[in-house]
């Protein structure tokens, strides 16, 4: 069984007892936080899918600690210019082990994608017809001033 839900701004695929590295959650440590925001469930082959989030369904996880992750250096340069500008960031990031995924409420399932027909195609003669009752608008020309001889 798997869900995926939305954590601080990103979608993740999260599945019981993973360990999953998010954003910085306001949360303290070894807090429990419930996500509301699911967007499909799948339980052993039944899908469903949410329009835009399942009612009732909810992920509930554990942070383990807060973190920061790898330095990231953002180093730029223009040459023959003398100019070069060095800067580091390391994100905040938090650990969190998904503990259960809550699937109350899930009653929609996803359906198969449905064929559309094609539109008929239209006669070669409907549409030279339509074509040929468009009016056609001369294009405004600006009037020319006589030359006058000095």
């Amino acid at each position: 069984m798997y869900a995926i839900v939305e954590i601080a701004g990103q979608q993740f695929k999260v599945s019981k007892d993973q360990k999953v590295y998010v954003h910085r959650l306001g949360s303290d440590v070894d807090a429990k936080v419930s996500f509301d925001k699911v967007l499909l469930i799948d339980n052993g082959g039944s899908v469903t899918l949410g329009a835009p989030a399942i009612e009732g369904a909810s992920v509930e996880a554990k942070v383990l600690q807060h973190l920061k992750g790898d330095k990231v250096i953002v180093f730029k340069k223009k040459r023959r210019k003398g100019y070069k500008k060095k800067n580091g960031h390391r994100q905040s990031l938090t650990q969190i082990i998904i503990e259960n995924i809550v699937a109350s409420g899930a009653t929609k399932k996803a359906a198969a994608p449905k064929k559309e027909a094609a539109p008929k195609a239209t006669k070669k003669a409907d549409v030279e017809v339509e074509t040929a009752t468009e009016e056609v608008k001369p294009k405004a020309t600006r009037a020319k001033k006589p030359k006058t001889e000095e």
